[in-house]
């Protein structure tokens, strides 16, 4: 076992940190949010929709979904991953060959690009495979970038759409898809979903989860320690990850053999989780075993 996962590991019987803050596929878990999620992402693929929308708050695990997602893409489909793309339509462009694995030469004009683009679509679809461009943090394209996105996907062969799109961001990206001169690119839009927060119950079987996935036991945090972790993180998964992975360091330190409400207090009390700037506001956590709150 590698030095940098022994400061807990050993002490409490796991093979691995149950909450490293890596998305990681292998410890997806599917509470209801995240079925759904993964749901509407298959469907936009598996209906040929032109254009399908998942957002979600910063840590939500939008970024585990697509990794799940790409790991389970059958052969007839082509995805090309494109992440913080930005510039003109020409350089938009040249992303998105470069994730399809494309050349684009320096001196190339935008036209020559796109007939590029095109060229390739069609031999993707004469050979019986579909493209699917997948944009990670799709916020911040912009209007003039995703009306260049809604024009690639009018072209086809006939009937036959030749490409799908899926755009992943956080929440403002609904908001800019609303706006009254993004109408024509809505209209483009066959279905989209909002990861929200996972509640306090599926905050509890998460953590079990996890923990079960990387050897330990599920019960290693208390109910007192689950509560008192939704409550500091608001359900958001990556923040739950890095408040669970304090709260071992600090079980470990105490020489504790679980964590409990009292060990995610001291966490919290001593200011070293800083919650992703999650709220300006003190911290109050509950302990539910002595049915007392503390304020931090």
């Amino acid at each position: 076992m590698s030095s940098d996962i022994d400061i807990y590991t050993e002490h409490f019987g796991l093979r691995e940190r149950p909450f490293n803050l890596v998305p990681d596929p292998a410890f997806l878990y599917w509470g209801p949010a995240h079925k759904r999620a993964y749901a509407i992402l298959e469907y936009g693929i598996m209906t040929r929709a032109p254009i399908t929308l998942l957002t979600g708050e910063v840590g939500a695990g939008k970024t585990t979904l697509l990794q799940h997602l790409l790991r389970s893409i059958r052969e007839e489909v082509r995805v090309g991953l494109i992440s913080n793309a930005h510039g003109n339509p020409n350089e938009l462009l040249r992303w998105v060959l470069h994730a399809l694995d494309q050349p684009s030469e320096a001196d190339q004009s935008y036209i020559d690009l796109f007939s590029q683009f095109e060229a390739f679509l069609l031999e993707e679809y004469a050979a019986g495979r579909r493209v699917v461009l997948i944009f990670d943090e799709a916020q911040n394209l912009g209007r003039a970038a995703l009306e260049e996105l809604r024009m690639y996907t009018n072209i086809n062969s006939g009937k036959d759409e030749l490409l799908q799109l899926i755009l992943v961001g956080q929440p403002e990206l609904r908001e800019i898809v609303r706006r009254p001169d993004m109408t024509q690119f809505a209209q483009r839009v066959a279905s989209g979903f909002h990861l929200s927060a996972m509640t306090e119950e599926v905050v509890a079987k998460y953590i079990g989860h996890r923990v079960a996935l990387a050897g330990g036991t599920e019960d290693l945090f208390s109910p007192g320690a689950c509560r008192a972790i939704y409550e500091a993180t608001g359900g958001v998964p990556r923040l739950v990850n890095q408040l669970c992975d304090l709260s071992l360091v600090y079980a470990f330190t105490s020489e504790d053999s679980l964590v409990t409400a009292a060990t995610v207090q001291d966490v919290l009390g001593d200011g070293v989780f800083f919650g992703g700037g999650l709220s300006a506001e003190p911290l109050r956590v509950v302990n539910p075993d002595k049915r007392t709150s503390t304020t931090h």
